[in-house]
Protein backbone atom coordinates (compact mmCIF):
# COMPACT_ATOMS: atom_id res chain seq x y z
CA UNK A 1 0.00 0.00 0.00
CA UNK A 2 1.95 3.10 -1.24
CA UNK A 3 1.52 6.25 1.05
CA UNK A 4 3.13 9.77 -1.15
CA UNK A 5 3.37 12.09 1.69
CA UNK A 6 4.06 15.29 2.11
CA UNK A 7 4.01 17.40 5.47
CA UNK A 8 0.92 14.55 6.76
CA UNK A 9 2.39 14.31 9.84
CA UNK A 10 -1.20 15.61 11.56
CA UNK A 11 -3.59 12.72 9.44
CA UNK A 12 -0.76 9.91 9.97
CA UNK A 13 -1.76 8.48 13.07
CA UNK A 14 -5.46 8.16 11.79
CA UNK A 15 -4.74 7.08 8.53
CA UNK A 16 -2.23 4.40 9.92
CA UNK A 17 -4.12 3.31 12.67
CA UNK A 18 -7.05 2.59 10.58
CA UNK A 19 -5.30 0.11 8.08
CA UNK A 20 -6.69 -3.42 8.34
CA UNK A 21 -4.95 -6.56 8.22
CA UNK A 22 -3.34 -7.50 5.38
CA UNK A 23 -2.15 -4.18 4.32
CA UNK A 24 1.31 -2.71 4.90
CA UNK A 25 1.82 0.66 4.43
CA UNK A 26 4.38 2.16 2.48
CA UNK A 27 4.89 5.46 2.95
CA UNK A 28 6.97 7.58 0.18
CA UNK A 29 8.22 10.72 2.11
CA UNK A 30 8.32 13.43 -0.53
CA UNK A 31 10.51 15.99 1.21
CA UNK A 32 7.96 16.95 3.99
CA UNK A 33 9.33 20.01 6.22
CA UNK A 34 7.34 18.17 9.29
CA UNK A 35 8.03 14.51 10.70
CA UNK A 36 5.54 13.21 8.70
CA UNK A 37 8.60 9.98 8.46
CA UNK A 38 9.27 9.71 11.87
CA UNK A 39 5.59 9.58 12.58
CA UNK A 40 5.26 6.99 10.45
CA UNK A 41 7.62 4.62 11.30
CA UNK A 42 6.52 5.47 14.95
CA UNK A 43 3.35 3.69 13.80
CA UNK A 44 5.11 0.90 12.37
CA UNK A 45 5.07 1.65 8.30
CA UNK A 46 7.90 1.18 6.04
CA UNK A 47 9.26 4.70 5.15
CA UNK A 48 11.21 5.56 1.91
CA UNK A 49 12.84 9.06 0.92
CA UNK A 50 12.05 10.48 -2.79
CA UNK A 51 13.43 13.75 -2.75
CA UNK A 52 12.64 14.88 -6.31
CA UNK A 53 9.20 16.58 -5.46
CA UNK A 54 5.86 15.93 -7.45
CA UNK A 55 3.11 13.47 -6.79
CA UNK A 56 4.40 11.28 -9.59
CA UNK A 57 7.62 11.09 -8.63
CA UNK A 58 6.44 9.52 -5.00
CA UNK A 59 4.35 7.45 -6.61
CA UNK A 60 6.62 5.92 -8.99
CA UNK A 61 9.04 5.73 -6.16
CA UNK A 62 7.49 3.40 -4.31
CA UNK A 63 5.68 1.43 -6.88
CA UNK A 64 9.80 0.36 -7.60
CA UNK A 65 10.07 -0.52 -3.58
CA UNK A 66 7.01 -2.30 -3.33
CA UNK A 67 7.30 -6.02 -3.19
CA UNK A 68 3.73 -6.74 -2.88
CA UNK A 69 1.76 -8.71 -6.64
CA UNK A 70 -0.96 -6.05 -6.11
CA UNK A 71 -0.24 -2.59 -5.14
CA UNK A 72 -2.34 0.34 -3.88
CA UNK A 73 -1.69 3.99 -3.94
CA UNK A 74 -4.11 6.28 -1.40
CA UNK A 75 -3.74 9.86 -0.70
CA UNK A 76 -1.96 9.99 3.26
CA UNK A 77 -4.35 13.55 4.25
CA UNK A 78 -7.08 11.69 6.15
CA UNK A 79 -9.67 12.65 3.09
CA UNK A 80 -9.57 8.20 2.50
CA UNK A 81 -10.18 5.40 4.80
CA UNK A 82 -8.21 2.47 4.48
CA UNK A 83 -10.17 0.17 5.92
CA UNK A 84 -12.09 0.05 1.66
CA UNK A 85 -9.02 -1.12 0.51
CA UNK A 86 -10.53 -4.26 0.62
CA UNK A 87 -13.08 -2.85 -1.78
CA UNK A 88 -10.87 -1.91 -4.13
CA UNK A 89 -8.40 -4.93 -4.12
CA UNK A 90 -11.86 -7.41 -4.60
CA UNK A 91 -12.45 -6.72 -8.51
CA UNK A 92 -8.70 -7.72 -9.09
CA UNK A 93 -8.33 -10.63 -6.80
CA UNK A 94 -11.64 -12.43 -8.04
CA UNK A 95 -9.79 -11.46 -11.92
CA UNK A 96 -12.62 -9.20 -13.14
CA UNK A 97 -10.32 -5.79 -13.40
CA UNK A 98 -6.75 -4.77 -14.22
CA UNK A 99 -7.06 -1.92 -12.78
CA UNK A 100 -9.49 -0.24 -9.76
CA UNK A 101 -10.42 3.13 -8.54
CA UNK A 102 -12.07 4.20 -6.03
CA UNK A 103 -14.83 6.62 -7.42
CA UNK A 104 -15.40 9.34 -4.59
CA UNK A 105 -18.60 9.67 -2.61
CA UNK A 106 -17.90 12.87 -0.25
CA UNK A 107 -19.01 14.28 2.38
CA UNK A 108 -20.41 18.05 2.66
CA UNK A 109 -17.82 20.13 2.05
CA UNK A 110 -14.68 17.56 1.22
CA UNK A 111 -14.38 17.66 -2.57
CA UNK A 112 -14.42 21.62 -3.36
CA UNK A 113 -17.09 22.50 -6.37
CA UNK A 114 -13.61 23.81 -8.40
CA UNK A 115 -11.85 20.46 -7.84
CA UNK A 116 -14.42 18.12 -8.36
CA UNK A 117 -15.44 20.46 -11.49
CA UNK A 118 -11.90 19.66 -12.69
CA UNK A 119 -12.00 15.84 -12.17
CA UNK A 120 -15.57 15.79 -14.05
CA UNK A 121 -14.01 17.37 -17.13
CA UNK A 122 -10.77 15.13 -17.34
CA UNK A 123 -13.26 12.31 -16.91
CA UNK A 124 -15.08 13.35 -19.74
CA UNK A 125 -12.44 14.26 -22.03
CA UNK A 126 -10.60 10.48 -21.36
CA UNK A 127 -14.40 8.81 -21.73
CA UNK A 128 -14.34 11.03 -25.21
CA UNK A 129 -11.08 10.43 -26.73
CA UNK A 130 -10.33 6.65 -25.20
CA UNK A 131 -13.94 5.14 -24.25
CA UNK A 132 -12.68 4.89 -20.64
CA UNK A 133 -16.13 5.58 -18.90
CA UNK A 134 -15.01 6.51 -15.47
CA UNK A 135 -16.58 9.04 -13.11
CA UNK A 136 -13.54 9.98 -10.98
CA UNK A 137 -9.87 9.84 -11.62
CA UNK A 138 -9.98 8.18 -7.75
CA UNK A 139 -6.67 8.86 -5.80
CA UNK A 140 -7.50 5.51 -3.89
CA UNK A 141 -6.95 2.59 -6.62
CA UNK A 142 -5.30 -0.98 -6.90
CA UNK A 143 -3.35 -2.91 -10.17
CA UNK A 144 -0.54 -5.18 -10.05
CA UNK A 145 2.56 -3.96 -9.65
CA UNK A 146 4.17 -6.06 -12.51
CA UNK A 147 1.94 -4.36 -14.99
CA UNK A 148 2.78 -0.78 -13.60
CA UNK A 149 5.99 -1.25 -14.15
CA UNK A 150 5.96 -2.53 -17.59
CA UNK A 151 3.56 0.59 -18.58
CA UNK A 152 6.80 2.85 -18.18
CA UNK A 153 4.83 5.49 -16.42
CA UNK A 154 6.76 8.95 -17.19
CA UNK A 155 4.85 11.88 -15.65
CA UNK A 156 6.38 13.23 -12.34
CA UNK A 157 3.88 15.39 -11.82
CA UNK A 158 -0.16 15.65 -11.08
CA UNK A 159 -0.38 13.93 -14.72
CA UNK A 160 0.41 10.19 -13.24
CA UNK A 161 -3.09 9.24 -12.17
CA UNK A 162 -4.30 9.87 -15.56
CA UNK A 163 -1.18 8.44 -16.95
CA UNK A 164 -1.84 5.39 -15.31
CA UNK A 165 -5.09 5.45 -16.85
CA UNK A 166 -4.60 6.06 -20.22
CA UNK A 167 -1.49 3.59 -20.51
CA UNK A 168 -3.69 1.09 -18.69
CA UNK A 169 -6.40 1.35 -21.52
CA UNK A 170 -4.14 1.44 -24.45
CA UNK A 171 -2.74 -1.86 -23.45
CA UNK A 172 -7.17 -2.76 -23.21
CA UNK A 173 -6.64 -3.53 -19.64
CA UNK A 174 -10.25 -4.00 -17.96
CA UNK A 175 -10.43 -0.60 -15.89
CA UNK A 176 -13.59 -0.89 -13.45
CA UNK A 177 -14.51 1.52 -10.48
CA UNK A 178 -15.96 1.12 -6.84
CA UNK A 179 -17.46 3.49 -4.26
CA UNK A 180 -15.67 4.74 -1.35
CA UNK A 181 -16.34 7.56 1.03
CA UNK A 182 -14.53 11.21 0.46
CA UNK A 183 -14.29 12.79 4.20
CA UNK A 184 -12.98 16.48 5.03
CA UNK A 185 -8.79 15.78 5.07
CA UNK A 186 -7.06 16.30 8.66
CA UNK A 187 -5.96 20.03 9.06
CA UNK A 188 -8.81 21.42 6.38
CA UNK A 189 -7.99 21.46 2.63
CA UNK A 190 -4.78 21.99 0.94
CA UNK A 191 -2.83 21.10 -1.83
CA UNK A 192 -4.54 18.96 -4.98
CA UNK A 193 -6.73 17.97 -2.06
CA UNK A 194 -8.94 21.33 -2.21
CA UNK A 195 -6.70 24.35 -2.96
CA UNK A 196 -7.16 26.23 -6.13
CA UNK A 197 -3.85 26.29 -6.86
CA UNK A 198 -3.67 22.55 -6.54
CA UNK A 199 -6.80 21.88 -8.63
CA UNK A 200 -5.32 24.25 -11.10
CA UNK A 201 -1.96 22.45 -11.27
CA UNK A 202 -3.26 19.27 -11.49
CA UNK A 203 -5.94 20.22 -14.24
CA UNK A 204 -2.27 21.63 -16.10
CA UNK A 205 -0.56 18.20 -15.84
CA UNK A 206 -3.05 16.07 -17.41
CA UNK A 207 -4.43 18.43 -20.09
CA UNK A 208 -1.04 18.08 -21.35
CA UNK A 209 -1.34 14.17 -21.20
CA UNK A 210 -5.36 14.82 -23.01
CA UNK A 211 -3.59 17.02 -25.80
CA UNK A 212 -0.76 14.38 -26.71
CA UNK A 213 -3.70 11.83 -27.70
Amino acid sequence: MILPVLDEAEALPGVLDAFPAGFRPLVVDNGSSDDSAAVARGRGARVISEPRRGFGAACWAGLQAAESELVCFMDADGSLDPRELATVCAPLISGGADLCLGARRPDPGAWPPHARLANRLIAWELSRRCGVRLRDLGPMRCARRAGLLELGLTDRAFGWPLEMVLSAAAQRWQIVEVTVAYHLRTGGQSKVSGSLSGSLRAARDMSRLLSGL
